[in-house]
């Protein structure tokens, strides 16, 4: 990302921001609310066009080859989206069909296993905050993405699921070599899982308390 800007109207949200990220990594975006952390979220999601600058992913321009890489990011807005009334399995099956990637109904399953979502038949809206969280970020791992944006992914959620959803981003950035970039506003889940992190906007109280605990924090416009 260079030189990526965002206005709506006479309102800038989003000013000169620049960074890059590497295969492997984790980097946590930290910022009151009202920044811009989700703007900036959405416009790599490629679900909002900047007003100026470039993104690139892999080398290759989003302006140049645009449905090709929004097929290598997944996107998890901070509301979750999914079919209350439907079952675990049903939401799968369904998201399945949407997905560039074809996948078996095992391997449905075994997305679910490996982050410890366990009730395969059982209607969402009986699950926890945690569970669905959990689905959420199943279904946008499905097509097997390089690039994952998180927004608020463990907002709400028990710290049971928290640790968990933490561990499974470890494994997914360190053994798979997906690039994770997550915003939070939970300052233990930002110094445990992230290799590095950047503050957006002005407000100096995310900065200070990382850097209080030897976190080493960027500064985006």
């Amino acid at each position: 990302m260079k030189g990526v800007q965002k206005r709506y109207r006479r309102k800038s949200v989003l000013q000169n921001i620049s960074f890059e990220m590497k295969a492997g990594e984790i980097v946590g975006l930290v910022g009151e609310n009202g920044a811009g952390k989700s703007t900036l979220l959405q416009i790599l999601a490629t679900a909002l066009e900047p007003t100026a600058g470039e993104l690139r992913l892999n080398g290759k321009r989003y302006a140049d080859d645009f449905k090709r890489l929004r097929q290598m990011i997944g996107y998890v807005p901070q509301d979750i989206s999914v079919w209350e009334e439907y079952t675990v399995e049903e939401n799968m099956r369904f998201f399945e069909k949407l997905s560039w990637k074809r996948q078996s109904l095992e391997e449905c399953r075994n997305l679910c296993l490996d982050m410890q979502l366990t009730q395969w038949k059982e209607p969402v809206h009986t699950l926890s905050g945690g569970m669905k969280r959990k689905l959420n970020l199943a279904i946008s791992l499905l097509h097997d993405p390089i690039l994952l944006l998180l927004d608020e992914p463990t907002v709400g959620i028990d710290l049971k699921s928290k640790t968990e959803i933490g561990s499974y981003l470890l494994n997914l950035a360190k053994k798979e070599g997906k690039m994770i970039l997550y915003t939070s506003h939970d300052m233990d889940e930002i110094t445990n899982v992230c290799d590095r992190v950047y503050s957006i906007g002005d407000d100096p109280f995310y900065p200070t308390l990382l850097k209080e605990r030897g976190i080493k924090v960027g500064q985006l416009s």
